[in-house]
């Protein structure tokens, strides 16, 4: 049987108990009954529910952001698709009454998790810059007919979003799209074309990953390419739009991202037990949030995950020059009118200190004013992106990059 297939009916029938679960727990907890004002009751629910959360089946949840606060003005905010491709569409944030201007083209990884894991990054953007994000779909619902998607189509996909954004657009990346991200801006420059972006900020990704490697780096680097060929990539399995395609499937990743901090993970776990039986329900509500997030995961193409890892993590083909785009070499000397910012986090697990700054060293061409490196201090690779450091530190500083080579 396919492994896939199981895992399904696995998931499929952890779903069942969640159901009859949540019925226990909403006739247990419910107002009108005496007995969810005990403290056995309040043991019953906390239980129930971290339950009903062990067996759920977690479906990507809405970015819902509906408004923006800008000089003390709100804006309501409409969430379009302004460009649609078969494994991604382009959502718009449109800030309803306000210029569209200081375009930013936020490409979100595809990496497991969903775009709307930068929901805070968007938010925080968004008073400052009209935002547009890639919302990469679930490999397992798109049709075999749609055919493959390779590393080389992502950095395509990225060139056609720049070109259809125009002039004037800045591109800001996070994570394992800072490599296509990177190319992309490159191709663009090599051609004169008008969409090479004003700026390029690359955040907390794979540059080079030689670089203080992490525990990501050393897994990718210790199995052979026939280990992730025969193991990590599965057929969807039947039921789904996407049936028979070959991915690498969303709850493997999740389940690596889990074991690398099992034990915060356990913690989190009994500590919103705890808050439950007290009646936190603040922490309990954080919880429930980051937990509904990062639980949700996506199917990625097995073309594009084997090519990344054989490319990026082993041959290491950008930091050593040797990286090409539709079978030709690319020239990062092109880049020369585009301004760079590299940020990273200090206490990065997943890319190390120095592996996101190697572009510095590959853009030969920028200008020494036109770029900048940043290091957060405290800030971990979720940190980068989202959180109290993103909002105080990071947030400002690529907004003031931004504005300074806006061409508005």
């Amino acid at each position: 049987m396919n492994n896939y297939q199981a895992y399904d009916y696995m998931a499929r029938s952890a779903q069942v108990m969640h159901e009859g679960l949540s019925i226990l727990n909403d006739f247990s907890s419910h107002p009108a009954n005496p007995f969810s004002y005990t403290w056995p009751g309040k043991v019953t629910k906390a239980s129930l529910e971290t339950a009903m959360r062990l067996t759920r089946r977690y479906e990507k949840i809405g970015f819902n952001i509906d408004e923006v606060t800008i000089d003390d003005n709100t804006y309501l905010v409409k969430e379009e698709v302004a460009f649609a491709k078969p494994f991604c569409d382009l959502i718009h944030f449109k800030r309803m009454g306000k210029t569209d201007n200081h375009k930013v083209l936020l490409v979100a990884p595809l990496s497991g998790h969903f775009a709307t894991l930068l929901k805070g990054t968007v938010e925080e953007l968004l008073p400052s810059h009209e935002v547009y994000i890639t919302d990469w779909a679930d490999a397992r619902e798109v049709p075999l007919s749609e055919g493959p998607f390779s590393f080389d189509c992502y950095v395509s996909y990225l060139i056609e979003f720049m070109q259809f954004l125009g002039e004037d657009t800045h591109l800001i990346a996070i994570c394992q799209p800072t490599v296509q991200a990177l190319i992309a801006t490159a191709v663009l420059a090599e051609n004169k074309d008008k969409a090479t972006p004003v700026s390029l900020t690359l955040m907390a990704g794979p540059i080079d990953p030689t670089q203080n490697p992490t525990r990501v780096n050393e897994f990718a680097q210790t199995r052979p390419m026939s280990w992730f060929k025969n193991i990590a990539i599965m057929q969807v399995p039947y039921g789904y739009p996407g049936e028979g395609r070959n991915v690498y499937p969303g709850f493997m990743q999740l389940g690596g991202f889990i074991s690398m901090n099992q034990e915060t993970h356990n913690k989190k776990y009994i500590n919103f037990f705890q808050n439950l039986l007290v009646g936190d329900t603040e922490d309990a509500d954080r919880f429930r949030a980051f937990y509904d997030e990062y639980m949700a995961v996506l199917d990625i193409p097995a073309e594009f995950y084997l090519e990344t890892i054989e490319r990026i993590f082993k041959n290491n083909e950008l930091a050593q020059g040797k990286i090409t785009y539709n079978n030709k070499p690319v020239n990062f000397d092109a880049i020369n009118n585009t301004a760079l910012l590299t940020v990273e986090g200090a206490d990065d697990d997943i890319c190390g200190l120095k592996q996101t700054e190697a572009a510095q060293d590959i853009c030969t061409q920028v200008p020494n004013g036109m770029r900048k490196h940043h290091v957060q201090q405290g800030a971990g690779h979720y940190g980068i992106f989202s959180g109290s450091k993103f909002r105080q530190y990071i947030r400002p500083l690529i907004s003031e990059f931004i504005h300074k080579y806006d061409k508005r």
